[in-house]
């Protein structure tokens, strides 16, 4: 806890990312046949087609206990083992998970563009602190998501008639390029492309 407080204190909160050309999912699962292993899971997509353009897996045995909070000590060696075996490289990361909308300001997505200094953006398909608006029910819509006085994030409709997804920084880039290219990635499904289809690949068993 006192690593991730020091740690949040050198999130970058603008933009520092150049143009978007690539950007990739990360999502991290845990085996079934080995309860003690992460999978994780990149995919890398060009915009504006959303078009595959590569993709990697990697396996890391799990060595911190599962802590509400410090989710990403438990998952990034695995996400960052399967980012290394990229051979396209993303000008930007989504993850499935936290940024800032952490209790000390660092959620896994900011975590991992720290490490690796790449700009990112947590996508959580739940909230796991703050208060917020109900967004009004179309595309687009969003609420800014509030922990202690702080705007820590937005409740963000992706799709009328579906509960919103919660978007955040991580690293190098703003709430509104976060909520912008969380949207440029979404398309009839609730979810962003590039976690969905990060999520079904640390799923599939080959």
């Amino acid at each position: 806890m006192a690593l991730q407080t020091s740690l949040a204190a050198r999130v970058v909160r603008d933009d520092a990312c150049g143009e978007i050309r690539r950007v990739a999912g990360v999502d991290v699962a845990y085996g079934r046949r080995a309860a003690a292993t992460a999978r994780a899971a990149v995919v890398v997509l060009e915009l504006p087609a959303l078009a595959v353009v590569d993709e990697a897996v990697a396996e890391a045995p799990i060595t911190f206990p599962y802590v509400p909070g410090l989710l990403s000590f438990r998952e990034a060696p695995a996400a960052i083992a399967a980012l290394e075996r990229l051979t396209v490289l993303p000008d930007m990361l989504l993850c499935d998970g936290q940024g800032l909308a952490h209790p000390r300001r660092l959620g896994f997505a900011s975590h991992l563009g720290l490490y690796l200094d790449l700009p990112s953006i947590g996508v959580a398909k739940s909230r796991l602190i703050g208060t917020h608006a109900p967004p009004a029910d179309v595309r687009g819509a969003h609420a800014p998501l509030i922990d202690r006085g702080e705007v820590i994030g937005a409740a963000l409709r992706t799709r009328p008639g579906t509960a919103p997804i919660y978007v955040s920084i991580g690293h190098r880039v703003s709430l509104a390029t976060a909520i912008a290219t969380t949207l440029r990635c979404t398309t009839r499904f609730r979810l962003p492309e590039t976690t969905r289809r990060a999520d079904r690949l640390s799923k599939r068993r080959d």
